[in-house]
């Protein structure tokens, strides 16, 4: 939960917040779920939380920072699948798999709630609609992950950077940010390339292009702004995932 200044309050859940944006939690629900943020962990920017072909002992509830899961692919590069802001789930494939499939680097320095998978089973079973949520959220982000898997495969190098860039504001506009504010981007073009697959070369000359066509502006800090939210999402074919069918949910408990 936010200050209006953007601050989180401190003891208030981030999963809640997120969640919040979709229902409306019933008091037994937010107790859970703050249950789920007892503890907190911090860690430096590139730290890895969870590595790939490792079996993970926790999952996280993101607290405050920004994180990318990735693989390893068989001639050394590295894809980057997914990016984590506040209030995402970090290791849900340990519900599925004894050893994590990605690695999970923090990308900024990041506060982290630990919490064991048996723990979010027991708020599954008490708050049934939680755990419809969470499902439904999840094939959201499966969807999303498709969407730049066809964008990778089937689009321009520009179009790829453009994507990127609206599935980012989309996901930080869900978390409460204003439609006309810049948003401080925390990465390298390395990083931006490693998602898109391009070089960063490539991924310099494209954000290039965006800025100069006045799609965007860029300031100092990795501070960018969108200024034809329309022409950029159609330039990238662009389909908001962030809003989701929750008529379907159970009642709350």
């Amino acid at each position: 939960m936010r200050h209006p200044g953007g601050s989180v309050i401190l003891g208030a859940s981030c999963l809640a917040e997120r969640l919040s944006h979709h229902v409306r939690l019933s008091a037994g629900e937010q107790a859970a779920l703050d249950g789920l943020e007892e503890q907190s962990r911090s860690f430096r920017r590139g730290a890895v939380i969870i590595s790939e072909n490792q079996p993970p002992r926790e999952l996280y509830v993101v607290r405050s920072g920004w994180l990318h899961s990735s693989v390893l692919l068989g001639n050394g590069s590295r894809q980057i699948m997914h990016f984590h802001f506040q209030g995402d789930i970090l290791g849900l494939p340990l519900l599925a798999f004894a050893d994590s499939p990605e690695t999970i680097t923090a990308v900024t320095d990041v506060t982290l709630c630990p919490f064991s998978r048996e723990r979010l089973a027991a708020v599954i079973g008490e708050h049934p609609r939680i755990g419809a949520l969470l499902l439904g959220l999840t094939v959201a982000d499966r969807v999303s992950l498709a969407d730049r898997l066809a964008s990778v495969g089937r689009t321009s190098a520009r179009a790829r950077v453009s994507a990127l860039l609206c599935e980012i504001f989309a996901r930080m506009r869900r978390l409460g940010t204003p439609h006309d504010a810049a948003i401080q981007i925390p990465l390298t073009q390395e990083e931006i390339g490693d998602a898109t697959g391009l070089t960063a070369v490539h991924v310099n000359r494209m954000m290039r292009g965006i800025v100069e066509d006045g799609l965007i502006e860029r300031h100092n800090g990795g501070h960018v702004r969108l200024l034809d939210d329309a022409r950029l999402a159609a330039e990238a074919n662009f389909v908001d995932r962030t809003g989701i069918d929750t008529g379907w949910l159970p009642p709350p408990r």
